[in-house]
């Protein structure tokens, strides 16, 4: 007995009319069985070997909707297919009929309903270590789900919808991932999704936040000497954080800078020597942690001095009697321990001579026997109890008549 049955043609191997011939008294798939994955559900039925059965019409629905042909299964010994690229979480309806060779079909076997598994959650478990250097840890869970491959680590930020993949990490049993090259004290925010084998992304996990290591604090009570021969001695507050190593110090003959490094220091004090007198120089100094972090400079420098020179001696008197000249002289700045007069003798042309006293302890001096016809010259130069001199006073020239 022949009749028709109306189904919708899909997709399959070959051209399907639209009412295929089906004969009733075929015979047809009594039973099928499934086994269903996220994306494919695998069918396996009892085959029919007579002689009048060619192959096999899969169909399959969605709830609500016909039966669509999707398959022909051309060898009636076939007992298995699986049907892919399927809806995850999804409830399909599958019926099976068999053909002949020319082109009769049996009445559809009963319909078996099957669901497509879900998309795997994401990691049952996520954290992230903090106050690390420029980087964040992020923890997690392995995936118990066997066909778990990839863990997909993501990030934003504070203020910002915008999630970025930053990681792919392969291997299920792995359960960590470092963000390295962060911003000093800032917050970052991760989720993970996972990946299987064959391509399914599994929605976001948690969101967890954590914040990288703060620098430490900028140097405080930094203080610089300027009134000691030839050195600089600078002193600071110790930052409070308990992991600081050491601190550096830079220098500059600006204000605002280029300051160089020219040192670091363990304690809260350096003395910068320096081989001139009056120099001027601009500081400033950090504090590095025990990671390398090193705190920010101050925004205002201190300035530092060396002890400048004495002033010169100035001339108070000085006369010429006879062959003998006298001199009087005071130290502005009460800072001469002792005085050095240089003179200079010249008898000619090309021949003069030079003679310096040391060690003069009074503010007077008197240089006897002068030669008649000479040109006579003499400064005079204090000397602190640094040793530093000071540049030569005014000088006094004369010439003793012959």
């Amino acid at each position: 007995m022949i009749s028709s049955l109306i189904f919708l043609a899909g997709c399959g191997l070959q051209p399907k009319p639209a009412k295929p011939k089906v004969d009733l008294s075929l015979p047809t798939v009594q039973t099928i069985r499934t086994i269903s994955d996220i994306t494919s559900v695998a069918l396996e039925w009892t085959p029919l070997y007579s002689e009048k059965v060619e192959g096999y019409y899969l169909y399959r629905a969605q709830e609500g909707k016909k039966l669509q042909r999707i398959a022909t299964i051309e060898d009636r010994y076939s007992s298995h297919y699986i049907d892919k690229d399927l809806k995850p979480d999804t409830l399909y309806i599958y019926a099976m009929s068999i053909f002949t060779r020319n082109g009769v079909e049996s009445r559809p076997s009963k319909p078996v309903r099957v669901r497509t598994l879900p998309i795997p959650e994401s990691v049952p478990f996520i954290d992230a270590i903090d106050h690390l250097p420029r980087e964040i840890k992020i923890i997690w869970r392995p995936h118990p789900y066997q066909r778990v491959e990839w863990y997909i680590i993501e990030r934003s930020e504070p203020r910002s919808d915008k999630w970025k993949e930053i990681a792919t990490i392969k291997g299920r049993l792995k359960a960590e991932y470092i963000d390295k090259g962060l911003k000093d004290n800032k917050t970052y925010y991760y989720r993970i999704k996972v990946k299987t084998c064959d391509g399914i992304v599994s929605k976001p996990s948690k969101v967890v936040q954590a914040s990288t290591k703060p620098r430490p604090k900028i140097v405080q009570g930094l203080q610089a000497s300027q009134n000691l021969p030839r050195k600089i001695v600078l002193h600071w507050q110790p930052n409070s954080e308990p992991d600081i190593d050491h601190y550096n110090i830079y220098r500059s003959f600006f204000e605002l800078g280029p300051y160089l490094k020219i040192a670091k220091a363990k304690k809260t004090e350096y003395t910068d020597l320096i081989k001139k007198d009056g120099a001027k120089y601009y500081y400033k100094v950090t504090a590095i942690d025990k990671d390398g972090l090193e705190s920010f400079k101050q925004d205002v420098p201190v300035v530092g001095k060396t002890l400048s020179k004495p002033l010169p001696p100035v001339i108070l008197n000085y006369k010429v009697e006879g062959k003998t000249f006298f001199v009087t002289w005071q130290s502005p700045d009460k800072r001469a321990e002792s005085f050095i007069i240089k003179k200079t003798e010249k008898l000619g042309f090309m021949n003069s001579n030079e003679y310096i006293f040391k060690n003069i302890k009074s503010t007077s001096f008197s240089d006897a026997g002068l030669k008649p016809g000479a040109k006579y010259k003499y400064e005079i130069i204090a000397v602190d109890k640094f040793g530093i001199v000071s540049e030569p006073s005014k000088t006094i020239e004369f010439t003793i008549e012959k």
